[in-house]
């Protein structure tokens, strides 16, 4: 055994570990067990074999337990304290062990064969003797209390025997409170006798012990955080008795608690002005556990409303803690989750108590936003440019949370919100006297994109000021810039409605859809404008395709914009006649079938295999979106343009004469590829997209698709030709003039199908 273990810890070889681990796990659970584990333990043993010797302990009494004779468990229980005892002065983690295993076996004993194990644990450490002096043996006592609930939480009891101990633990709390509060009293206790203290204090809350009788224990623990070594402990207590579930039954000692966190906004503002990370962000934790958790119960003691509305202004200040998250403050994005509980609460009273949380509150929450943007602007160039990637995608993900948060407070705050936001906005980019930063700029109009996004503002009467202030702002730099660009995305639908500013806003997006640097912002915002407002835009289409054709001839997309750029132009050109649909879709696709005419007759190579992907995923994602039927469905609406009420095309639908254009070169494609299962399904694609989006105008198609695939299935079969088939077979089954191909097709697909389980299980016989 000591042989494995000092392989298990001194030996380099990584195989000799994993035998030796092997063989001791085995040897824990041997019946030799028992006589080895009290061996290991002798203090003539090195620290890590002692340890394995106490690990053994735990492991046979916390899962073998049903083999243990009960005639021994009085003995095992008087070996493990004396043990304890010896250890208290010895390895902690030793020590730590022990104790474990011996909270292990009171869990398995209480309440019926051991019914005072904690009464019996305090006067076994409080007796004199042993040669230990007194602190050794009250932090070894605190250890083993510390280490009873925390067993419990991830003991392996059978359900019933679960409850009876909870409830169990729970009537010992008697004897273990008055000892942690005398400890913690004791002016002359020692800093690592405190800190054990507020450990298992911590330790026991999370049994729900009820608040009420924790309250004197909580109140002591606001006494140690002035105190630097035990700050930590004392903060994770106060939070973990705060929020545990059950303690908002406890109104009276939420009440008390109140201003106990009061009395620590002192200690918050220096260590904020000291640039105190740690104090500062421990202080806040504690504001909103009692915030957070208890708002409700806090908001219907009004007769103590402004108790409870300076913890809500505590908290703001934690909002709006100085410093950029997350480089120099980590504590303002721990409040968010407050605010969103304050509104709820507030919300869901009767409207007339409502009426009265709301006159106090909303000018709060006016308050929080003006907050939040503040903390969203991005530092200066010099100091952003010196974050980390890492820094940066947190900073983001902030700035996605602060969102978040201001959508949700305008369903409290409603438009005048947006007249607020308006108001700022404009008085920013009309004062010519005081030179503002774009970072404010770019914050208000962060807001005010948040918003839009998810809300419909067709009503409020501040947007076309908006798109006016849009049109002043002098675009400089790249954040500002993509924050220009999605306001307009989320005004997309907005824009539907007033055309008339489409002229405006447009060259805007145009422009920036040459700066890769925009790339994802300036896609965007064209896919929303072109899907909403289609029916506008043919008088810009042609210059729209011109600009989107010159971009992506330059490749400065990466391959998903690249996808979305083609959605948003299948979106425009749906709106068009059929005539000019076929010439500009000639003019945009005409280069990449060259492209593509080109690469199918060079020999397949992992190059080319990208670059044909590319393509026909380009064809693909138009076809997705190029919808002409829909022209028919809109046409009912009174305010139609001309292009609504146009009579349904004479002729096939433009999309099936270009695939019908393609196809011999698709075919040529795919006898090259056949193998490669990227590119069959690339190819699948086209024409899955184009079936469900063209439905029965696929029609001419049928014929020639079906016996393509039949032929590639029953050479390769794939699953991406499989559910092409599916799609053709749910749309056209029905139709008698293509019934013939389509049934061919599933005879086909269904006998080599069968024919490829019928092999499978030859082989597996």
């Amino acid at each position: 055994k000591h042989w494995f273990l000092c392989v298990l810890y001194y030996d380099p070889n990584i195989e000799n570990k994993n035998l030796a681990q092997k063989w001791l796990m085995q040897a824990q659970v041997s019946p030799q067990a028992w006589q080895f584990c009290w061996a290991l333990l002798s203090p003539d043993k090195v620290p890590e074999i002692q340890y394995f010797g106490a690990s053994a302990l735990h492991t046979k009494i916390s899962r073998y337990w049903s083999d243990i004779p009960s005639d021994q468990y009085e003995t095992l229980k008087t070996q493990l304290f004396s043990q304890i005892a010896c250890f208290s002065s010895g390895s902690k983690m030793v020590l730590t062990r022990l104790c474990v295993a011996l909270a292990s076996l009171a869990l398995n004993t209480m309440p019926e064969v051991w019914p005072g194990a904690v009464p019996e644990m305090v006067r076994v450490f409080q007796e004199e003797g042993g040669g230990v002096d007194g602190r050794a043996r009250c932090l070894a006592l605190l250890e083993l209390l510390t280490v009873l609930p925390e067993e419990f939480q991830t003991s392996r009891l059978p359900q019933y025997r679960k409850g009876q101990v909870r409830g169990a633990l729970g009537r010992e709390w008697g004897s273990v409170c008055p000892l942690l509060q005398q400890l913690l009293r004791q002016g002359d206790s020692p800093g690592a006798v405190k800190a054990r203290v507020l450990r298992c204090l911590s330790s026991w809350v999370l049994l729900d012990v009820p608040l009420s009788e924790s309250e004197g224990l909580v109140e002591d623990c606001f006494t140690a955080l002035p105190d630097p070594e035990l700050f930590d402990t004392a903060v994770e207590a106060i939070v973990n008795a705060i929020s545990q579930p059950d303690s908002q039954r406890y109104v009276n000692t939420l009440l008390k608690l109140v201003p106990q966190v009061l009395s620590l906004q002192e200690q918050l503002r220096e260590a904020v002005q000291n640039g105190d990370m740690e104090t500062s962000h421990g202080i806040c934790r504690i504001a909103v556990a009692l915030g957070e958790n208890h708002s409700r119960a806090l908001l219907e003691q009004v007769e103590h409303w402004q108790g409870f509305l300076a913890l809500v202004n505590m908290i703001m200040f934690c909002t709006g803690i100085p410093g950029h998250y997350p480089v120099n403050e980590t504590t303002s994005s721990l409040t968010l989750t407050f605010w969103y509980t304050l509104q709820d609460d507030i919300m869901s009273f009767d409207s007339e108590r409502q009426a009265v949380y709301l006159q106090v509150y909303r000018p709060v929450y006016f308050q929080l936003v003006d907050v939040l943007l503040h903390k969203a602007q991005f530092p200066s160039d010099q100091e952003y440019a010196s974050w980390s990637s890492d820094e940066k995608e947190q900073f983001r993900i902030y700035r996605v949370d602060i969102s978040d948060t201001l959508m949700y407070v305008y369903e409290m705050l409603g438009a005048e919100l947006l007249s607020n936001l308006y108001e700022k906005l404009g008085r920013i980019l009309t004062n010519t006297e005081q030179a503002s930063s774009w970072q404010h700029t770019e914050a208000l109009l962060y807001g005010f994109q948040s918003i839009a996004e998810t809300i419909d503002v067709n009503y409020s009467d501040v947007i076309p000021g908006l798109i006016g202030l849009l049109l002043r702002i002098n675009i400089n730099n790249v954040q500002l810039a993509d924050t220009v660009m999605f306001t307009i995305g989320a005004l997309a639908e907005w824009l539907a409605d007033h055309p008339v500013m489409l002229s405006s806003v447009l060259p805007l997006v145009l422009q920036a859809l040459g700066n890769p640097d925009l790339s994802v912002s300036s896609v965007s915002t064209l896919k929303k404008i072109c899907r909403e407002c289609k029916y506008d835009l043919p008088p810009y289409a042609s210059n729209i395709v011109a600009v989107s054709r010159e971009v992506l001839s330059k490749q400065i997309h990466k391959t998903s914009q690249c996808m979305w750029l083609m959605q948003a132009l299948g979106f425009l050109l749906s709106a068009l006649h059929v005539e000019e649909i076929l010439r500009n879709l000639h003019s945009l696709i005409t280069p990449y079938i060259q492209q593509l005419e080109k690469l199918a007759d060079e020999t397949p190579n992992p190059s080319n295999k990208l670059a044909i992907i590319h393509i026909l995923g380009l064809l693909s994602n138009l076809f997705t979106t190029l919808d002409i039927s829909k022209q028919e469905d809109e046409s009912g609406e009174s305010t139609a343009p001309p292009v609504k009420t146009a009579p349904p095309p004479p002729g096939p639908n433009p999309v099936v004469v270009v695939l019908q254009q393609v196809f011999a070169l698709i075919q040529t494609v795919l006898s090259k590829w056949l193998n490669d299962s990227q590119v069959v399904e690339a190819v699948c694609a086209i024409f899955e997209k184009s079936v469900k989006t063209l439905l029965h105008d696929f029609a001419p198609m049928v014929s020639q698709l079906s016996e393509m695939l039949g032929q590639m299935y029953s050479t390769i079969p794939q699953a991406s030709a499989l559910d092409l088939t599916r799609q053709m077979v749910h749309i056209f089954a029905r139709e008698t003039d293509h019934f013939p191909p389509i049934k061919a097709l599933f005879e086909l697909v269904t006998s080599v199908t069968l024919s490829i389980f019928q092999q499978g299980s030859r082989g597996d016989a």
